[in-house]
């Protein structure tokens, strides 16, 4: 079913919060790092974020406040 033009507006918009960040993983990570976030309750992605604001925030980095709870992010 094609998407309407008012969806295709408010995919837009929501969208436009956001970056696309493409990185690669080696295999023999992949597997923990999925149980990793399964057994924390987070998707890999919320992980990945969660990992990079308390790293930043330690490296003295004041990582922003942003609410990315639609992205897995927490």
């Amino acid at each position: 079913m094609p998407l309407t033009q008012k969806k295709k507006i408010t995919n837009e918009r929501y969208l436009s919060k956001f970056i696309t960040k493409s990185i690669r993983i080696p295999k023999e990570l992949d597997e923990n790092l999925t149980a990793a976030a399964t057994s924390s309750g987070e998707s890999v992605a919320g992980y990945i974020l969660t990992a990079t604001r308390e790293r930043m925030a330690r490296d003295g980095f004041q990582p922003p406040n942003v609410d990315d709870s639609s992205t897995g992010g927490g």
